[in-house]
């Protein structure tokens, strides 16, 4: 009896034939590197005939997330995707996205923020973007980028959700790679992903109001009303994880497990370069060693609780950022997860190393001599706010 077909496919191509499949009625989108090959597939799917949509060129990434809204507020399920300086022209128009509950769903392909110029991955641009009341999550491989794009109309759309949603791959190192993706048929996406149907949509039949002046009045409210929404969808996001893992195998959740069983020395990491800190973790664990990995896929809304039982009992943590939170005290995940755990009666040593900015190769030998310098860190007691991996003199 054989088993699902794995299809080799770039992991661009593999959102685009995603979008495809869940029906989007609105792509709008400007080109960016390394973002651009699942805006172009998709132009070619609606130009062939293959997806019955409004594909919408634009100016320049503002407009694009503008006219997202405008599609998404009259009721069209709508997609977007961008990277780096592109997300950063968005912020503006991602703040009003989210306050007004428009389920878009973007993907971005991770690429360092200049200056310097740069084309290559690190997070900067998604932390840039992390307090815009978006859900964010970060994707390992190319199968998950596929299975996530699925999961994020399904949990964006849902009338206890209405928030739009970031779906962070690695640029070049995934967007541009091609892996086995074993896809799902048309008719098994529309089982899972039902029509999208929202509260209130603009209609000149029916007229209402969407994001008129917050006067100081009512404008706290409104902000509460927004953080308790987007705290609120984690439920949601893990019944849709749940269900797509009864109906296709593939099982999903917040924060995943590696060989952490009796493990004092915890690495904490997001996105592509967790396969290589497994592959550290493996190394050392056959030298006896007691380690393990804590991979963080959903960001916002930020699993604290998940992360306290994750990583309370551990003698050290490590959290490897890709982004250095500039002037501030090192990594934003690694700034978060002290947060988390800073009431615990008992805290672990957490240990900030920073690195892979602008694309600069972390390999698997590197990730297992962090693990191994940082217990040496966490014994001396003199524990620093971070250290920059593989800095040149």
């Amino acid at each position: 009896m054989t088993g699902p077909k794995r299809i080799g496919m770039e992991v661009s191509i593999a959102i685009s034939e995603a979008v495809r499949q869940c029906d989007a009625d609105v792509i709008s989108a400007y080109p960016i590197t390394p973002q651009t090959h699942v805006v172009e597939h998709l132009a070619e799917i609606a130009a062939q005939g293959h997806l019955d949509c409004e594909f919408i060129p634009v100016e320049s990434e503002h407009s694009a997330l503008s006219a997202c809204i405008g599609s998404s507020a009259v009721g069209a399920r709508t997609f977007t995707a961008t990277a780096s300086q592109g997300l950063a022209l968005m912020v503006e128009i991602m703040y009003i996205a989210s306050a007004m509950r428009m389920p878009i769903v973007m993907a971005v392909a991770n690429r360092a923020l200049s200056a310097p110029i740069n084309i290559w991955c690190d997070h900067s641009d998604a932390m840039l973007a992390r307090d815009t009341g978006w859900i964010q999550y970060f994707v390992e491989n190319g199968q998950e980028a596929y299975d996530m794009t699925l999961c994020s109309f399904r949990i964006a759309e849902d009338n206890r959700v209405m928030l739009p949603i970031t779906l962070n791959f690695d640029g070049f190192t995934l967007s541009h790679v091609i892996e086995p993706i074993v896809m799902l048929t048309d008719e098994q996406v529309r089982e899972f992903l039902p029509p999208f149907t929202p509260l209130y949509r603009l209609d000149p039949k029916n007229p209402v109001s969407m994001g008129p002046v917050g006067i100081p009045e009512i404008y706290t409210e409104a902000k509460k009303a927004h953080d308790e929404a987007i705290l609120a969808s984690r439920a949601v996001i893990d019944e849709v994880w749940t269900d797509f893992e009864k109906r296709f195998g593939r099982h999903y959740q917040a924060v995943e497990h590696y060989r952490t069983e009796g493990a004092q020395t915890l690495l904490v990491g997001m996105g592509g370069l967790t396969e290589s800190m497994r592959g550290a973790v493996d190394s050392l664990r056959d030298k006896g060693k007691k380690v393990g990995l804590i991979r963080l896929r959903l960001f916002r809304p930020f699993p604290h609780e998940d992360l306290r039982k994750a990583l309370g009992d551990a003698g050290t943590v490590i959290v490897f950022d890709r982004c250095l939170s500039t002037g501030g005290p090192g990594g934003p995940v690694a700034s978060e997860i002290r947060s988390a755990l800073y009431n615990l009666p008992k805290k672990p040593a957490i240990v900030s190393f920073i690195g892979a900015l602008g694309g600069r190769d972390v390999r698997t030998s590197q990730f297992a001599e962090l693990i191994e310098r940082s217990e040496a860190i966490a014994a001396s007691g003199s524990i620093p706010d971070y250290e920059m991996v593989g800095v040149r003199e």
